[in-house]
């Protein structure tokens, strides 16, 4: 069988809806949940909600880039899912959102203007995880010394550590 013939077979499969589909929802954390989304999301594991622990981030694929902060010494390697990863994982209907931290500081944003690659919410530093005394467990962190749209203040109030929630606007 051909590539076009077997493509042309699993188009027909999917059109008919007997193509395997997606989980409706996301597995359960088994670990400490560390970000939970709401909103106007499709895919949730907690009543109307989406809570994720560590290694269900990370189990997302991860990206990982050095840079420098205003908050941190030296340049500095992040590591974790980006933005858009964990948005597509929920079925997020929207790209405005409003994420806030563990001490309740709170950013409105949309995430659908920042570009590629755009944020990462870093779930390690230097190749460990961050506790929340040096701003985890997760940062919301941007390749700042990638292009200088990175560098305005606007993009650095959302780069929200202690991140705990999103908020998908409807």
């Amino acid at each position: 069988m051909s590539f076009m013939d077997f493509m042309g077979k699993t188009f027909a499969i999917a059109a008919l809806g007997l193509a395997p589909a997606m989980a409706d929802a996301l597995d359960a954390p088994t670990g400490e949940v560390v970000l939970t989304i709401t909103g106007n999301i499709t895919e949730t594991n907690n009543g109307d909600q989406a809570d994720f622990d560590i290694e269900m981030l990370e189990a997302l694929g991860t990206e990982s880039f050095d840079t420098t902060t205003q908050w941190t010494e030296g340049t500095p390697t992040f590591k974790g899912p980006s933005l858009k990863t964990v948005l597509d994982a929920v079925g997020a209907g929207s790209t405005e959102l409003r994420a806030t931290a563990l001490n309740d500081y709170s950013i409105e944003m949309d995430a659908g203007t920042d570009g590629f690659p755009g944020p990462v919410i870093a779930t390690k530093m230097n190749g460990e995880p961050m506790s929340v005394r040096s701003k985890g467990p997760l940062w919301l962190v941007y390749p700042y010394d990638l292009d200088p749209k990175f560098q305005s203040e606007v993009v650095f109030s959302n780069s929200i550590w202690q991140l705990r929630s999103i908020n998908v606007a409807d």
